[in-house]
C-alpha cells in the first residue's frame, strides 16, 4: 500500500520525521518496505524571467537567452526550444544542478558560445499536465503565475513529498487505503484523527428509487449493494488538488466524476463505479450470477465469455460490469454523460479473487475485495464520493437511494477478561493502559475490574476473539515489553525424524553416493506429455487432473509419473553440450482418488532417476536398482521381467518385482522418444515406486558374521531356449542351492556358432560356504547334480 506523506497529513497531524515515523509504523504491525523522497534528486532548479531571446550567430536552430534568476544573477541560457517568449517565467537549472532523473547539470559551450545552465521541461521535473497544466507540452513549462526569479521549484510546484510503501497484512484489509493507514498512524501517535468530510446536499426532486430499479439476487456474494442518483452531471476537468493526488498514486486523470471513483477508492479502500443511466437499459440494475456462454466486454475493451461462477451487475438486457473488478464499456461515463448512478458494495471476496485469476484481470478494485472490503465502508465511501460531487457542482444529487442487505450492520462485543489478555501476552498490562490503547484504535471499551467489555468498530471485521484483542494491544503497546521466560507446567519432548523420514533421507544419500545430484521438477505438466511417453490418461478409469487455471499449455495436468521430467532434464542438458550426467528425483505423483472434482488426489512418493554419458547403459541402472534394495532390503531380492512400457526401449529394459509386486522399471529410453526432444544418444532412465516399494525395506541394519570356514567356487554354464529370462534361471539355482550358496553372478552370455539356434549359454559363478564347517567336494558335487535337474526340469537346460 503506498501513502505520500502530504495526504496522511490531512487526516492526522504527524509531529515526527519520515525515518521516525516509519519505525512508529514498523512497531505497530507495519513494515514500511520503502520510503522514497519524490523529489529527493531535484536540486538548484529555479525559476527565471526571459530578458532577451536572440538567434544563436553559428546555429539557425539555437537560440541565445538571457534571463533574470534572482539571487543567481543574470545568465545566458542556449536553447533550442521554440515555445519560449520575453517575459516567460520558466524553470532553469543552473550550473552544478540535478533533474528528477539524477542527470546533471553544468555550464558548457554549446557553439562557441557559453550556456549557463538549461531550460526544463516538465517531463525533465517528473510531472504532467496533471501535476501542473501546461507541463506535458513538447517544449519548455511555462508558469501561469508570476513567480519571483530564483524561486525553488520544488517549493511552488509542491514536489516535495515522502512516499511511503507500506506492507499490509492478510489480516488487516482496513488498511488499505490512506485513511485506513493514518488510522493507525493516529493511535500509535496519540493524535486525533481527523476524518473526511462525508456531507453533501440533496436535491428533493431527484429520487433514485423513482428512477432505476435496483435488485440483489446474490446476497451470498454480494452482502452490501448502494446505489445512488446523481442527475444534470457536468462531466469536466477536475481540480489540480485532486489530479495531483491521483497522479502521486500512479492514476492517469480521466474527468470529474472517473477521478471522483478512483480518489474515494484510494482514500477510503472502497472501491466504487459510476454507470451511465442512459445506457442503462429498461433503468434496471440487477446484481446476480452470470448466465453460461454470457459475454462482456470491459472498459479496457477486452472481451470474456462469463458462466454462473462469475457474479456480474446487469441492466434488463445485458451486464454492464464485472462485479468488484471493472465495469463494462457499454456504460462508461462518457464526455456528453448527462446522469450516473454511484455503485458502492461490499462482494464476497473468495468470489472476486477466483473470477479475477480465472480471467487474469487484476485491477485495483479487485485487488482491495479479493482481500475484503467491509459492508462499513461501502456507506462511508458512497458518502465521499457524493461529498466531492457536491463540492465540485458536479451534478444534482438524489434525496433519496438503494441500500440492499439482508443482516443489519451490528457491532460485534466481546466479553472477556484483562487476566486472559495478559495471559496471552505473557506480561502485564495495566488494565488502564490496555483501555486507552484500545480506545485510540476506535473500540470502545468498559472496564469493570478484570472483566472487559469490547464493541470492536465496523471496519475491523478481523477482530473475533480475546487473542484478537491481545494482538491489538501489543503491537500499541510495544513488543520490546515482552520478556523471556521459560516454559512452566510443561514437559520437553525430544523431536526427531519419522523412521520413514530417515529411510528417505537415507535413499537420496545413497544416490548421491552412486553419483547423483538431486533435481526438482514441477508438478505440472503439458497433457502432450502422455502422448510421447505413452502414459495413459486414465488410471483405473479414473482421467488424469487437469489444472481449473493452468499457468500455461505446458503446465496443464498434475503428473502421474517422473519420468518425463527426468528424461527431458537430460535431453536439455544433451542439447546444450552437456553430455554426461547422473539426475534423480524424490517427489510426488498424483493419481485421481474420485470422479468426484471436490476428493483430492492420491498422493503417491517415487523415486526417479536418469543418467546419460559414455558408459551409462541397462546394466548400470540395474545394478543401480538392486544397489537400493541390497541396502534397504532385508532377504529381498529383486526380480526384473520385461517392461512393457511404450516409451522404454523393448529389449534394453525391465521392470522391478519383489515377491511377485511391480515396484517400478528403468532402462533405456525408446530412441523415438529421444529423437522426438532433438537427442541421438542413449538415456538411460527409471522410476521406483516407493511407497510399494518400502514394504520391503526395513530400518534395521544387518549385520552377518564373515565364515571362519573356506568358501568353495564353482561355474557353471548352460544351454536354454533364449526366450528364457535370466531372473527365472537364477531363482530356479537358489532354491535349489538351498542356504550353503552365498552368492550367485551371471558373468557371461553367448549366442553364436557354438550353440544351437534359438538357444543361448549362459555361465554363472556360484560361492558356496557354510558358517559352522567345511563344506566337502562330494557336498559340492551333489548340489550342483540337485541344481542341474532342477533346470532341465523347469526350462530344459543342458550342461554346457
Amino acid at each position: 500500500m503506498k501513502a505520500p506523506l502530504s495526504w496522511l497529513k490531512d487526516y492526522v497531524d504527524i509531529d515526527c520525521s519520515p525515518e521516525q515515523l516509519k519505525d512508529k509504523l514498523f512497531s505497530c504491525g507495519f513494515e514500511v518496505e520503502e520510503m522514497v523522497y519524490v523529489a529527493k534528486h531535484i536540486d538548484r532548479i529555479v525559476t527565471c524571467e526571459i530578458k532577451s531571446i536572440e538567434k544563436h550567430p553559428d546555429a539557425d536552430k539555437l537560440s541565445v537567452t538571457k534571463v533574470d534568476a534572482g539571487e543567481y544573477g543574470t545568465l545566458q541560457i542556449i536553447t533550442a526550444a521554440t515555445n519560449i517568449f520575453v517575459g516567460a517565467i520558466v524553470p532553469v537549472a543552473l550550473n552544478n544542478s540535478t533533474l528528477m532523473n539524477g542527470e546533471k547539470i553544468k555550464s558548457g559551450k554549446l557553439r562557441g558560445l557559453i550556456s549557463e545552465g538549461m531550460f526544463c521541461s516538465g517531463e525533465e521535473l517528473g510531472i504532467n499536465d496533471d501535476w501542473y497544466d501546461g507541463a506535458s507540452v513538447n517544449g519548455i513549462l511555462i508558469f501561469h503565475e508570476k513567480y519571483a526569479p530564483g524561486t525553488d521549484v520544488k517549493k511552488i510546484l509542491d514536489l516535495e513529498d515522502v512516499m511511503f510503501d507500506i506492507n499490509v497484512t492478510a489480516n488487516r484489509p482496513d488498511c488499505q487505503s490512506i485513511l485506513g493507514i493514518a488510522r493507525e498512524i493516529s493511535a500509535v501517535l496519540g493524535t486525533p484523527l481527523k476524518m473526511p468530510d462525508l456531507s453533501f446536499q440533496a436535491d428533493p426532486d431527484v429520487s433514485t428509487i423513482n428512477t432505476v430499479r435496483v435488485t440483489d439476487k446474490a446476497f451470498d456474494l454480494c452482502p452490501r449493494y448502494i446505489s445512488h442518483y446523481v442527475s444534470n452531471v457536468k462531466i469536466g476537468k477536475s481540480p489540480l488538488w485532486l489530479r495531483r493526488r491521483l497522479s502521486r498514486m500512479g492514476f492517469r486523470s480521466i474527468n470529474n466524476i472517473v477521478d471522483i471513483t478512483n480518489f474515494v477508492l484510494l482514500e477510503t479502500g472502497q472501491p466504487m463505479h459510476a454507470f451511465d443511466i442512459d445506457d442503462v437499459s429498461g433503468k434496471s440494475v440487477v446484481i446476480r450470477r452470470a448466465d453460461k456462454d454470457e459475454k462482456i466486454i470491459t472498459l479496457d475493451g477486452k472481451e470474456f465469455t462469463l458462466d454462473g461462477n462469475n457474479l456480474v451487475i446487469c441492466d434488463e438486457s445485458k451486464p454492464i460490469a464485472l462485479a468488484g473488478i471493472m465495469g463494462g464499456m457499454n456504460s462508461e461515463i462518457k464526455p456528453d454523460t448527462k446522469s450516473i448512478l454511484l455503485e458502492s458494495a461490499k462482494f464476497a471476496r473468495d468470489n472476486i479473487r477466483k473470477t479475477s485469476k480465472f480471467f487474469g484481470q487484476r485491477t485495483d478494485a479487485s485487488s482491495r475485495y479479493e482481500k475484503g472490503v467491509d459492508a462499513f465502508t461501502a456507506e462511508i465511501g458512497m458518502n465521499r464520493a457524493l461529498n466531492l460531487i457536491y463540492k465540485l457542482g458536479a451534478g444534482k444529487i438524489a434525496s433519496d437511494r438503494y441500500d440492499l442487505s439482508e443482516d443489519k450492520l451490528v457491532e460485534k462485543t466481546i466479553n472477556t477478561k484483562v487476566s486472559l489478555v495478559n495471559s496471552v501476552l505473557g506480561i502485564d498490562v495495566p488494565s488502564v493502559r490496555i483501555k486507552s490503547i484500545l480506545e485510540s484504535l476506535m473500540f470502545k471499551v468498559s472496564l469493570n475490574g478484570d472483566d472487559l467489555t469490547v464493541t470492536v468498530p465496523l471496519f475491523r471485521e478481523d477482530v473475533e476473539s480475546y487473542q484478537d484483542i491481545a494482538e491489538e494491544v501489543i503491537r500499541e503497546y510495544g513488543y520490546d515489553h515482552l520478556q523471556p521466560t521459560l516454559l512452566k507446567n510443561s514437559s520437553v519432548t525430544a523431536g526427531g525424524k519419522t523412521a520413514d523420514q530417515k529411510r528417505i533421507d537415507g535413499l537420496k544419500d545413497l544416490m548421491v553416493g552412486y553419483g547423483f545430484n538431486e533435481m526438482i521438477s514441477y508438478s505440472f505438466v503439458s497433457e502432450k506429455e502422455y502422448d510421447l511417453f505413452g502414459i495413459p490418461k486414465e488410471i483405473d478409469g479414473k482421467k488424469i487432473i487437469r489444472l481449473m487455471n493452468p499457468l500455461g499449455e505446458d503446465l496443464a495436468v498434475m503428473r502421474t509419473s517422473l519420468l518425463p521430467s527426468a528424461v527431458r532434464a537430460a535431453c536439455y542438458n544433451i542439447n546444450r553440450k552437456n553430455y554426461a550426467g547422473r539426475l534423480f528425483e524424490f517427489a510426488k505423483i498424483y493419481k485421481p482418488a474420485s470422479e468426484d472434482e471436490n476428493l483430492l488426489p492420491e498422493e503417491e512418493n517415487v523415486l526417479s532417476f536418469v543418467l546419460f554419458g559414455a558408459g551409462e547403459d541397462y546394466l548400470t541402472a540395474k545394478g543401480i536398482v538392486e544397489g537400493i534394495f541390497n541396502t534397504f532390503g532385508e532377504n529381498v531380492s529383486p526380480e526384473f521381467r520385461p517392461c512393457q512400457s511404450g516409451c522404454m526401449h523393448p529389449t534394453r529394459s525391465a521392470e522391478v518385482f519383489v515377491k511377485g509386486v511391480s515396484v517400478g522399471y528403468f532402462g533405456q529410453i525408446n530412441p523415438k522418444v529421444t529423437a522426438a526432444l532433438d537427442v541421438d544418444k542413449p538415456v538411460i532412465a527409471g522410476e521406483i515406486f516407493y511407497n510399494k516399494a518400502a514394504k520391503y525395506f526395513n530400518s534395521r541394519i544387518v549385520s552377518k558374521a564373515v565364515s571362519k570356514y573356506p568358501i568353495v567356487e564353482r561355474d557353471l554354464a548352460v544351454t536354454v531356449d533364449e526366450r528364457v529370462p535370466c531372473a527365472e534361471i537364477m531363482a530356479c539355482i537358489k532354491k535349489a542351492a538351498g542356504k550353503i550358496l552365498d552368492s550367485l553372478t551371471l558373468f557371461d552370455v553367448y549366442k553364436g556358432d557354438q550353440v544351437e539356434k534359438g538357444k543361448k549359454s549362459m555361465a554363472f559363478n556360484l560361492i558356496y560356504v557354510s558358517g559352522d564347517r567345511t563344506l566337502t567336494v562330494e557336498e559340492i558335487d551333489a548340489n550342483t547334480e540337485k541344481i542341474l535337474k532342477a533346470l532341465e526340469k523347469e526350462f530344459n537346460a543342458v550342461l554346457r
